[in-house]
């Protein structure tokens, strides 16, 4: 199971074919429509708005904290990155051209709503996401 970003390293260095990293940095903003009670977590509402996505080598990235200062030098307009992996062939990495039609994908799945749960999700402090 994953539950940090070096675990997603670990694991994504461990396939037998070369992996590409696929993140989707995205704005989540939530519903205020009710308060929560801390006896019973609810389910919170809101929408998730695409940011901005890159693909990269898992020995491309140093660490999480290189990851989030890189993208908040383009960008800081965001609060959860969507992460999948994408498996090359042959001994191979897929390349970036290999990339482009799968992060167009998730940003499409994300804007039109459709179920997050085939990615993991971090937010901005490394913690492991659930979305429904």
């Amino acid at each position: 199971m994953i539950s940090t970003f070096s675990d997603l390293i670990d694991m994504s260095t461990s396939q037998d074919q070369p992996q590409r990293l696929l993140f989707l940095f995205a704005q989540a903003e939530g519903s205020n429509a009710a308060k929560s009670n801390k006896k019973k977590s609810k389910p919170q509402r809101g929408t998730i708005t695409p940011v901005m996505c890159v693909d990269k080598l898992p020995e491309e990235i140093d660490s999480f904290e290189s990851l989030i200062n890189e993208a908040d030098s383009i960008n800081t307009d965001w609060n959860f990155i969507l992460v999948a992996g994408l498996s090359g062939k042959n001994g191979q990495a897929p390349s970036t051209d290999d990339a482009d039609p799968y992060l167009n994908q998730m940003v499409n799945g994300l804007t039109s709503g459709e179920d997050l749960s085939r990615y993991i999700i971090f937010d901005r402090e490394q913690n492991p996401i659930m979305m429904q």
